[in-house]
């Protein structure tokens, strides 16, 4: 655990540093996001925030190769180092992606694809689905594991980038996503160094230290966006996080019912994402075919009609978040009974924080 928490507190320290930097250079070749119709900013933001986050994914990784645990993980011949060589290249190349968007701007088509290059990367370096934890384990054939891995990275990244719509929104609802994960590949009932300190882990604390670094530059009022660089970014490597322990999760090692145990690693990298997941799903359904026109209707966008703030509109959709990822998680380590009343609990808690704050606003008020 010690080497993992040192780890995450390379990567939020070189993230938090580096963030001024990343401003400066979209100051410099103006990569700024001016205001739009359907924006909540009233100022024109700099954004390249992935690139500092880049830079603390770099200093992560080279800090974890040098510890004597983690180092495990980057030996050739065990299989892994590959995987970390496959996810540090396919972030590189989809960061690159969202540079350049953010400089110049790409259509839907060239992005798309180059998600599905970083993804088919990460896929051929061995980041990919073994087999799918359903009745036991489902080994599938290999193409269709490979086209199931990319479709995971583009739906990830995609859905990150649909739910950064304000000021810390996406940094902070992925950070909580990053513990969650971590906290589940962490305390699997496994015993061995190569599995106790895995890839899942080791990429999910990463992904918590990339958030905690920026979030301070990014929380209401921003100083700087992540923009595409970044939520492209945080898209791949939640991505690679769940690819690399869903897909080689045995259900018969854990320590819950057949049937939770079954459903649990595909229903936690849902739920982490559940927010914009549903979101991408309500624009499907209102944009129809013009799927990649924007709007000023999303989520967040309808938290503040409700009458939310700014900063709360924000800081109850971590809550929403944070409530739904840790009682899907609670399936894991309690029983189902349990679990069932800790979600009811935290569900309900969110749905008085949104409905009920503003009302209790709006008659103190009177």
């Amino acid at each position: 655990m010690r080497e993992y928490v040192l780890v995450c507190l390379v990567v939020t320290v070189v993230t938090f540093l580096a963030t001024p930097f990343a401003r400066w250079i979209a100051v410099r070749f103006d990569a700024i996001t001016p205001v739009r119709g359907r924006d909540v900013h009233t100022v024109p933001i700099p954004r390249l925030g992935g690139l500092a986050m880049l830079a603390g994914l770099v200093a992560g990784l080279a800090v974890a190769s040098q510890l004597p645990f983690l180092s495990q993980l980057f030996r050739v011949e065990d299989g892994q180092g590959p995987k970390l060589a496959g996810v540090l290249v396919g972030a590189v190349l989809i960061c690159a992606l969202g540079v350049i968007d953010d400089l110049r701007g790409l259509d839907a088509l060239t992005k798309f694809a180059g998600q599905m290059l970083a993804g088919g990367l990460m896929a051929f370096s061995g980041v990919q689905l073994i087999s799918l934890p359903i009745d036991g384990r489902t080994i599938l054939p290999q193409p269709i594991l490979v086209v199931l891995t990319v479709f995971i990275v583009v739906a990830t990244t995609n859905a990150v980038n649909f739910v950064d719509g304000l000021d810390g929104l996406a940094a902070g609802v992925v950070g909580i996503a990053g513990l969650t994960f971590f906290i589940w590949a962490y305390f699997q009932p496994r015993f061995d160094p190569p599995n106790v300190f895995s890839v899942a882990a080791l990429l999910s604390a990463v992904l918590v230290g990339c958030c905690l670094g920026f979030l301070p530059h990014n929380f209401f009022p921003a100083r700087l966006f992540m923009g595409d660089s970044g939520a492209l970014l945080l898209g791949l490597l939640l991505s690679a996080a769940t690819i690399s322990f869903t897909g080689d999760y045995d259900p018969a090692i854990a320590e819950v019912s057949t049937a939770v145990s079954w459903w649990l690693p595909i229903a936690l990298p849902v739920a982490i994402l559940l927010l914009p997941v549903v979101d991408i799903l309500l624009a499907f359904r209102r944009r129809g075919r013009n799927f990649t026109r924007p709007d000023a209707k999303h989520l967040h966008h309808k938290m503040l009609r409700i009458g939310h703030t700014h900063r709360r509109a924000v800081l109850i959709l971590y809550a929403w978040s944070f409530s739904i990822a840790v009682g899907v998680l609670s399936f894991s380590y309690t029983a189902v009974p349990v679990a069932t009343s800790i979600l009811a609990v935290l569900l309900a808690g969110s749905l008085v924080l949104t409905w009920g704050v503003p009302r209790w606003l709006d008659q103190h008020r009177l």
